[in-house]
């Protein structure tokens, strides 16, 4: 039993504490698993040599380009729970693989750069799926309140998983750490179970539908997503989002490979990077997330990235020196981790069943991990004519008050389908 005045605490109804329980959880797993490795990729970008950063970008969407008709083809014959279960044992089985090619000791080099774009693809798939279920479990209304509360259970994991990573890696080999997330894994599809049997209850969301596959065609999800105005401003934000994280985290990367010579303290920087990171992000999704929305509304949040965006990149324009990388880094995951991400996933709360799994799996991979690529070349390009780390500062600037407004505009328009309920599918 979940006390009353918790439920109070996190802004939640008595009839929302077994679900918000359960999907706490499944967070919580996930992203424990997940930030287990985290570390172990950055410092591999390294290793790997910056300069093959921009290839292993454009590998990773290479990669997504050619996953989406797969997981659109899959998706259109698997109900969800079937669906949900059968993405989570496809990467269980991939860390099986890593786990035999580490200890092995076979072709480390390409090992690493392998490794890095897995990570890269796993993190995008298996997040945006967890969403898509929840978007699919809450209404919007629902969605405002306890995101956020939902998030810190991911922020938690996040804060637990660097913890794990620092002592498993004192006592055995890095390979034992993708033992360690396969089991993190199977806990989530645990805390599935439970929520699909919850649903199930729920007539307000479409109970007939549950065990039900999405159907459509492979290519279902691009085509969803061409045809939406929505849906296409959706990807407008995502893909100045991912802009602007690409260019921070190489011109991050570059400043630590510059002032640190010592893998293992790269390594060390970067956990600790993210400790900070998610205990900043666990305290503001519980303290400040939902209190924001409800009070200021879903535009606020919305923007509000975007602006600690813009004062990030004109204070990197006057200065480069490393506390301040680290310290914009910091804000801007805060950011992006506790406000941002739930906002932006409430924009999914009104679309229909397809769109969330379908359409909304193309935004969270494709879209997403081609601006990364994209962004990776044109700093690649922009720095072989000359330009130096203040220039690409000032240019993001701009790009960040359109930002703004594209988050400002996809509110409004949240708000006016609201009113509208759509039909599930």
């Amino acid at each position: 039993m979940t006390p009353a005045w918790m439920l109070r605490w996190v802004k939640a109804e008595p009839h929302e504490a077994v679900p918000l329980r359960w999907a706490f959880a499944y967070f919580f797993c996930l992203l424990c698993g997940y930030y287990m490795l985290r570390p172990v990729r950055d410092e591999m970008a390294i290793e790997g040599g910056l300069h093959h950063l921009p290839w292993m970008m454009t590998g990773t969407f290479l990669t997504l380009v050619a996953a989406t008709p797969v997981f659109g083809w899959v998706s259109g014959r698997l109900s969800r729970y079937r669906l949900l279960l059968s993405v989570y044992g496809f990467f269980a089985c991939h860390l099986v693989l890593f786990f035999v090619a580490m200890t092995a000791g076979w072709h480390p080099d390409w090992v690493a750069r392998v490794f890095f774009v897995w990570l890269s693809v796993f993190n995008l798939f298996v997040v945006s799926v967890f969403w898509s279920f929840m978007a699919d479990l809450f209404t919007p209304e629902q969605g405002t309140r306890i995101f956020g509360v939902i998030a810190a259970g991911g922020s938690t994991g996040a804060i637990v998983g660097p913890l794990l990573t620092a002592g498993v890696t004192m006592v055995g080999p890095i390979a034992l750490l993708m033992v360690l997330s396969v089991l993190w894994l199977g806990a989530c599809c645990g805390c599935i179970h439970r929520l699909d049997r919850w649903a199930s209850t729920q007539p307000q969301r479409g109970p007939s539908a549950e065990g039900r596959s999405l159907g459509g065609g492979i290519w279902a999800g691009v085509q969803l997503v061409g045809a939406s105005p929505y849906l296409l401003g959706i990807c407008a934000y995502v893909v100045m989002l991912t802009m602007s994280a690409t260019v921070l985290y190489v011109e991050q990367t570059t400043a630590v490979s510059r002032a640190i010579s010592s893998p293992e303290e790269r390594t060390r920087l970067f956990a600790g990077i993210d400790l900070v990171v998610n205990l900043l992000t666990c305290l503001a999704q519980v303290w400040v997330t939902n209190r924001l929305v409800l009070r200021f509304g879903l535009a606020a949040a919305l923007m509000c990235l975007p602006a600690v965006s813009a004062v990030g990149f004109l204070a990197l324009g006057m200065s480069q020196v490393l506390p301040l990388f680290i310290g914009f880094t910091v804000l801007r995951r805060v950011g992006e981790y506790a406000i941002a991400k739930p906002a932006r996933e409430v924009l999914f709360t009104v679309v229909s069943r397809e769109e969330k799994y379908k359409a909304k799996n193309v935004i969270d991979t494709a879209v997403s991990r081609g601006g990364d690529a994209s962004t990776g070349w044109a700093v690649s390009g922009l720095k072989a004519v000359g330009a130096t780390t203040a220039h690409l500062a000032w240019l993001m600037v701009p790009i960040m008050v359109v930002w703004a407004w594209v988050g400002w505009a996809l509110a409004r328009r949240e708000a006016q389908v609201q009113r509208k309920p759509v039909v599930q599918a």
